[in-house]
């Protein structure tokens, strides 16, 4: 089996930390930027009856991306695959006390704490997106409604916590993390590094997100009239309605 990481006791050499590595593929990539984005105007958009058809499609776009991140997870990269970084608790355990004392281990990959966060947020997504489609078809009653309201706010506690734990490591391990997600390289050994980075599938992977954007938006405004002629429908039911009682009076 392929490791992502140094030994807990063996720092990085200097020789390694002046080559840079592809370890992030392209795919890992967009699948992240894509759900920040995709979290961050959901969660802008959360309250907003104008706005509403954008966060139910950034919804669906979030439930999908998950579906491909599983996908990649199992059949991926090396560091791409949640084999190669998702740890037990004693690794979890260790990782944090090494990094508590001031010398955390180094991990080409995720590490035992952030795979923690990775794992969490998959999870979440996926509640929160059933949750909010039931709640989004009226099945369920009000509960279903604030219990997708609750799931994204524990969701939301999650993604500061793992951007705390991202800026934290970045500051301890001398590297930008950030940087390595946007580049796809991080400091290492040329042993570390994953030969491929599938710009392909990242790119395919972006036009079906923009594809499913552009169809929603597309039939947005024959959704607005069909909604309009419900609601006018609604209200011509309760005029006749209001009549009859007069006439009966």
């Amino acid at each position: 089996m392929n490791t992502t990481s140094a030994s807990p006791a063996e720092p990085r050499r200097a020789a390694d930390a002046s080559h840079p590595v592809l370890v992030w593929d392209a795919p890992v990539r967009v699948f992240h930027w894509l759900m920040v984005l995709s979290f961050a105007a959901a969660w802008i958009t959360a309250e907003s009856e104008r706005w509403r058809l954008l966060h139910v499609t950034l919804g669906y776009t979030m439930a999908a991306l998950v579906a491909f991140r599983i996908v990649w997870g199992l059949v991926g990269t090396r560091h791409a695959r949640f084999a190669s970084f998702v740890r037990g608790p004693a690794a979890i355990r260790r990782y944090l006390r090494a990094l508590l004392s001031g010398k955390p281990e180094h991990h080409v990959g995720h590490n035992p704490a952030g795979a923690l966060a990775i794992v969490a947020m998959l999870g979440l997504t996926a509640a929160v997106t059933a949750l909010g489609w039931a709640g989004f078809n009226e099945i369920g009653g009000e509960w279903i409604k604030e219990a997708h309201e609750a799931a994204a706010s524990v969701m939301l506690g999650v993604v500061l916590v793992h951007v705390a734990g991202v800026v934290l490591a970045s500051v301890m391990h001398r590297e930008n993390l950030v940087h390595a997600m946007v580049t796809g390289t991080k400091p290492g050994a040329p042993r570390d590094g994953i030969r491929r980075a599938w710009r392909g599938l990242a790119a395919l992977l972006v036009l079906a997100v923009m594809g499913f954007w552009w169809q929603q938006w597309d039939a947005a405004p024959a959704a607005g009239a069909d909604a309009s002629q419900r609601s006018a429908h609604a209200h011509g039911g309760k005029h006749a309605h209001k009549g009859q009682d007069g006439d009966k009076d």
